[in-house]
Parts: C-alpha cells; sequence; structure tokens
C-alpha cells in the first residue's frame, strides 16, 4: 500500500447518454446506487460513491449524459454539471460505446476533454465480444491515447482500468507523503500513536454539510476569531481548510469543507458539487461534525452526506443549527423529520445549537470527544466474551431448520471504527436482525455512542463433517 494521503482521489465518468456510466459507477462502487435502465438520458443529476474496484479506495462521480453544444433545457444543466464534474476530478474516465462507434457527440466532448487538462482515460464500454483490437482502431481519432476495451455489466477490465487511473495520482502522493514525513517526523510519529488510541492523540474534526448551513461561522467561533472567509465562486477552492486549536487542554485540527456557499441565487446543480469536498473532508478526519440548517429542515442532501459518514466509518456528531430562530412547531418538524430520514444515525448524539450567538458550542466539543474516545477504544476479548455470552443468553440466536447458531468467543479486531470479530460454529445462518441486537448489546456495555460498530461472524470448520463432492 502506499503512504497514507489526506484525500481520496476523485475519479469522474463522463461519456454521452446511454453508454454505460451508471452500470460502470454500480461496478466500481459494488453498489446499484445508480439507475440503469435502456433508456436515453436517465442520470439527470450526479451520483457519487466509494470505488471498492481495484487496489486502491476513491471516489466514483456518476454524472448524466454530456452534450456540450446543448443550449437549451435539462440538457444546459446536465452539460454544466458534467463540466464542473470534470473539474473537480484527478482523473476523467470518458466512456464510448464499442457496439455504436464513434459520433459527433463523442468527438465534441474528446475535444472538450482534451482543452479542459484533465488526465483522461479513454474507456470502451460493451466490448465483450470484439476481434482482438481491430475493432478498437476507429477511437484512437478521438486523440485521448490507448482506448481501454471493457464491459461494466460483466466486469470484464474494469479492475485494470481502475487501477490504471489511480496509479500515478497514488504515485505522487505517496511521494509528497513521504517528502511530508521527513521534513516533519514528529508529526509522522504523533499520527501513527493516535492510530493506537493513545490519550494525546489530536482530534481530526471535520465539519461537513450543506452550503450556507453555518460551518465557517462555527469555526470561527470556536477559534475565537474570523479565520475562515467563504467565497461565492465555484471551484475557488481546491482543498479543505486545516485549521489547529486547542480547548479545555484538548487539540484538535479542524477541517472545514471546501465548496459554495449560497448568498443570492447560484445553480443548484453547481452548488451539490460542493459534497466532494465534502466526502474529502470525511476521509481525512477521525471525527465528522454533520450540520444541519434547522430552519429548513433535513434534507435529502443530508441523508446522503450522512450515509457516506456511516460507509467510511467515522464517529460522528450532529449539530442542529440556528436552532435559535426557530419556533416550537419547528423544533418538532425537525424532529419529526430527523427521526424519518436520519433513522440510521440512532449511534449519533444530537445537539441544538447556535454557532452564530455560541450557544451549545461546549457541549458539541464534549460530545466529539467521547465519539473520538469511543471510536478508539481497546476492547478486551474476556468482556467482550462475557457481554456475548450474556447476550445469548438474554436471547439466543434463531434456529435454521434443526441447527442453532452457537457463539463460544468475540476479540476486537480494529478500531475507527470498533471491529468485533465473533467466532462459533454455523454463524453464516444468524440474520441481519440478531446481529443488530448483538450490537446494541456490545454498544451499551462499552459505552460506544457516536461511532458506527462492525460486528462480523466467524465460523469455525467442523473436522467431522464430510466432503459431499
Amino acid at each position: 500500500m502506499v503512504a497514507d494521503t489526506r484525500f481520496k482521489p476523485v475519479v469522474a465518468l463522463v461519456g454521452r447518454t446511454n453508454v454505460g456510466k451508471s452500470t460502470l459507477f454500480n461496478r466500481l462502487t459494488r453498489s446499484r446506487a445508480a439507475l440503469v435502465a435502456n433508456i436515453s438520458g436517465l442520470t439527470r443529476d450526479r451520483h457519487y460513491g466509494e470505488g471498492r474496484v481495484g487496489e486502491h479506495p476513491y471516489i466514483v462521480v456518476d454524472t448524466g449524459g454530456f452534450e456540450p453544444v446543448a443550449t437549451r433545457g435539462i440538457l444546459v444543466e446536465m452539460a454544466r454539471q458534467t463540466t464542473q464534474a470534470i473539474a473537480e476530478s484527478d482523473v476523467v474516465i470518458f466512456l464510448v460505446d464499442g457496439r455504436e462507434g464513434i459520433n459527433a457527440h463523442d468527438h465534441e466532448i474528446a475535444r472538450l476533454l482534451r482543452k479542459s487538462g484533465q488526465r483522461v482515460l479513454l474507456a470502451v464500454n460493451k466490448a465483450e465480444g470484439m476481434r482482438h483490437h481491430a475493432d478498437l482502431a476507429q477511437f484512437h481519432e478521438l486523440g485521448l491515447g490507448e482506448p481501454h476495451p471493457i464491459s461494466a455489466a460483466h466486469g470484464d477490465g474494469v479492475s485494470a482500468l481502475a487501477d490504471e487511473a489511480l496509479a500515478p495520482l497514488l504515485a505522487e502522493r505517496a511521494a509528497e507523503q513521504a517528502a511530508e514525513d521527513a521534513a516533519h517526523p514528529d508529526a509522522a510519529d504523533e499520527g501513527a500513536a493516535g492510530e493506537g488510541g493513545a490519550p494525546d492523540h489530536r482530534i481530526k474534526l471535520a465539519i461537513a454539510g450543506r452550503p450556507n448551513v453555518g460551518k465557517s461561522t462555527l469555526i470561527n467561533t470556536l477559534v475565537g476569531e474570523d479565520r475562515v472567509i467563504a467565497y461565492d465562486l465555484p471551484g475557488t477552492t481546491r482543498d479543505a481548510i486545516e485549521i489547529e486549536f486547542e480547548r479545555g487542554g484538548r487539540r484538535y485540527t479542524l477541517i472545514d469543507t471546501a465548496g459554495l456557499r449560497r448568498r443570492g441565487k447560484v445553480f443548484e446543480t453547481v452548488e451539490k458539487f460542493s459534497v466532494i469536498k465534502t466526502l474529502q473532508a470525511i476521509e481525512a478526519a477521525n471525527v465528522v461534525l454533520l450540520l444541519i440548517d434547522a430552519r429548513e429542515g433535513i434534507s435529502d442532501q443530508d441523508a446522503h452526506i450522512a450515509g457516506f459518514i456511516t460507509e467510511a466509518g467515522r464517529a460522528l456528531v450532529v449539530g442542529l443549527n440556528k436552532w435559535d430562530a426557530v419556533n416550537r412547531e419547528q423544533r418538532e418538524w425537525v424532529q419529526r423529520e430527523y427521526d424519518r430520514k436520519l433513522r440510521f444515525l440512532s449511534f449519533a448524539r444530537v445537539l441544538n445549537l447556535s454557532a452564530l450567538k455560541g450557544q451549545g458550542v461546549g457541549p458539541v466539543l464534549k460530545a466529539v470527544e467521547a465519539a473520538h474516545a469511543a471510536a478508539f477504544a481497546k476492547l478486551s476479548t474476556p468482556k467482550l466474551t462475557r457481554v456475548l455470552r450474556a447476550a445469548v443468553e438474554q436471547q439466543p440466536p434463531p434456529r435454521k431448520g434443526i441447527f442453532r447458531p452457537k457463539m463460544r468467543y468475540a476479540h476486537q479486531g480494529g478500531q475507527n471504527p470498533p471491529r468485533i470479530i465473533i467466532h462459533g460454529n454455523a454463524l453464516d445462518a444468524v440474520p441481519d436482525s440478531y446481529r443488530r441486537y448483538l450490537e446494541g448489546q456490545f454498544r451499551d456495555a462499552f459505552k460506544l455512542a457516536g461511532t458506527p460498530l462492525s460486528v462480523e461472524f466467524k465460523s469455525s470448520h467442523n473436522p467431522y463433517l464430510k466432503d459431499e463432492s
């Protein structure tokens, strides 16, 4: 593995309609997050997810069908989103249809990509069954280098494509990290100590959320000065801003999410690209403070960001900002919306605050410290096993057929988030509902509030079970 990097690389998928971008997105993320159908222009908004195909982690952005020459209607908005995705990405995968061949739109997209200055890989999709390289020769005329034949539907060539897309970026970042470690050896040692759960580990806290929820205001309140200035222009900040400060004897590194701040009318489709920077800030943090504007309620974008936080395994505190600006009825409505849309964040503490007036800021930092401690908690094997046995005695796992899963012992398999591995027999039959029950028992016993918790099962091989094959 390469040296640790601050941010995951961003890979944008670009191409005209119906060439298989969403299928490739689902293949790279090993999900079904993007809708896929044989309908032109099905994807209009962007989808983003965590890349799981290939040897290294990254962020994938799926875009709608790109028509750079569009002059009106939804196609203009789709083109604007794609153009912004290209600017925000570290590498672009340009997808073309191997069965239909090249058309005028492909040439126009290729021309725009050459002018962008971004690194581009040309992927020829639906290439299963194509005869050697003869059928690929026509794609050289796009002027984007060697075409890579793949099949997004079947997975052929996708892993190699992902590795080639990321290789130069990872090598460059590894060199930068090595140079930084050589220049600051103490910082590297401190980071290593922090991963082991040392009590003096500096907390890396990302302030995440939609534009204009008060992230910069909160940071300025925490550090006691106007440290962060937000601009209205898109794309002015490429990296998140890191600010170090100390409070109550505890050291923090605040990571302010790069992105847009809406003052006046800004295109919503462009504004949403701040999500990419939010994801990168989440990856660089130990704890995430998800800030939500209580006046606007819980949006789908809040839910998307919260889902990525849990998927990334980051400890979490939720802050309902501008709480002083909403009346009693609005507060009740926000709480109902939270329970409906963000019920999967039941492990996280929810706090009401006003970043502008400094109300509720102290409890937020205490909750952040507790979440950080839970994420890096060391769980002893004897106590884990005692909690497991007590839970099983109170509620045994359900039978499957004539057999009942037997759980023998548990141990910790990792930190940030805590990972508990349970050993026994026939554990493949344990349902998700019982897994959630055990998760609650462990969480209560070890006071693991504020962090996701992973419970995994590992069945022992039965030496007396004959191989029927």
